[in-house]
């Protein structure tokens, strides 16, 4: 029997800045404060006034009119998680970090070391704490799914061990919803089947979910049953690379658009570069005035990390989307990596290669900064 514990840390980017910054504690920290952002963090301060991440700023500023809006300060953040995956890795082998303040641990045959897993989990807590003044949530269960949601229910600051002999009384009274990957749309059609806990999935047999929901169908059976094989993977695989930006007046010229695609391009571009994947899918994202949102995707036949390709593909795309109402946010991402040397055909490679100015480019403001060089055409641009 495995024990996988999954570690979130409570309310990260908050409360960073709160650490950082001792005038800041208990008080309403909200991340993300810019006039029609969203929210990226907010602290358990905020919180109590109904602020939550992915909150458009405006509204969070009426919740919370007192609250402490701060840009946030990523490269800051990433420097403090660096920290604490150091701690779980320093104690436990078999580590994957999944975002900048969650991870999963496996914990399994610890048990010589460290003595019950709970007393691992306190330890974990303890030093995290020792080295970042941070406090942390952990779950501990016998597969990944069963420990995220176990990693909730104390927050923050928060411990809790799902036994495999509890499992299926857990799952009995589990609301649905607190399954990972059951999203909104997921929702609508638990609803209208009256399946509102996990126990109630399966009152239907799996060949009926997958017909209605495709494979996620057959996998929400599975996680309604306590089932989840998937293993603790230390290389955790970086799926896409994106860019966005919100306005803070809502844009009808499609020019403009066009110039922010640049941008964005740029940025996803180095990104790819720096870590050297090539992104076979491009994505273009947009989110109009009402808030409605839509995207685009195009496969291209060799995998690419220039900036021009991902451009020129990002405004083809473009024609595909009708832009009679206003724009609030565009942004680009490359996904479906290759990693590695991209595969040329005869024709494309006996084409100018793009890759040697933006690996010029990319030297430069590696060296000097971002804004030592900007090009003609992103230079007057302002949100």
């Amino acid at each position: 029997m495995r024990v996988i514990m999954h570690l979130d840390m409570d309310a990260f980017f908050a409360s960073v800045e709160q650490v950082d910054n001792p005038e800041l504690k208990g008080k309403p920290v909200i991340i993300g404060g810019q006039e029609r952002g969203v929210v990226s963090a907010a602290s358990y301060e905020a919180r109590k006034f109904g602020v939550r991440s992915a909150m458009p700023s405006a509204t969070a500023r009426r919740l919370c009119p007192q609250g402490v809006f701060l840009k946030g300060r990523m490269q800051r953040y990433a420097e403090v998680s660096g920290h604490i995956m150091t701690v779980l890795r320093s104690l436990v082998p078999v580590v994957e970090q999944t975002s900048v303040d969650e991870a999963y641990v496996d914990a399994s045959g610890t048990e010589r070391l460290y003595g019950p897993p709970v007393v691992l989990a306190r330890r974990l807590k303890q030093e995290i704490r020792q080295a970042t003044q941070l406090t942390c949530s952990v779950g501990i269960a016998p597969n990944k799914f069963l420990a995220k949601i176990a990693s909730e229910l104390n927050k923050p600051d928060g411990l809790y061990e799902l036994r495999p002999q509890d499992v299926q009384a857990f799952l009995r009274e589990l609301p649905v919803e607190k399954i990972p990957g059951v999203g909104a749309s997921c929702m609508k059609v638990l609803g209208k089947l009256n399946v509102k806990t996990a126990a109630d999935v399966l009152r239907f047999p799996r060949e009926f979910w997958v017909e209605k929901l495709g494979k996620w169908g057959s996998v929400l059976h599975d996680r309604a049953q306590g089932i989840d094989g998937r293993a603790v993977s230390p290389e955790h695989e970086t799926k896409s690379s994106s860019a966005e930006n919100t306005f803070s007046k809502d844009v009808d010229d499609s020019e403009i658009l066009r110039r922010w695609l640049w941008r964005q391009s740029e940025r996803v571009g180095r990104d790819l570069r720096e870590h050297g994947w090539f992104g076979r899918t491009v994505t273009l994202k947009v989110k109009y005035a009402d808030f409605t949102q839509l995207t685009r995707s195009r496969s291209l036949h060799v995998a690419t990390n220039s900036t021009r390709v991902i451009h020129e593909t990002a405004v083809s795309l473009m024609a595909e989307i009708s832009f009679a109402r206003k724009v609030r946010l565009i942004g680009v991402g490359v996904s479906n990596f290759d990693k590695g040397e991209s595969q040329f055909s005869l024709i494309e490679s006996l084409e100018p290669r793009p890759d040697k100015l933006d690996l010029t480019l990319d030297a430069i403001r590696d060296k000097f900064g971002d804004k030592i060089l900007v090009q003609g055409r992103v230079f007057d641009l302002k949100k």
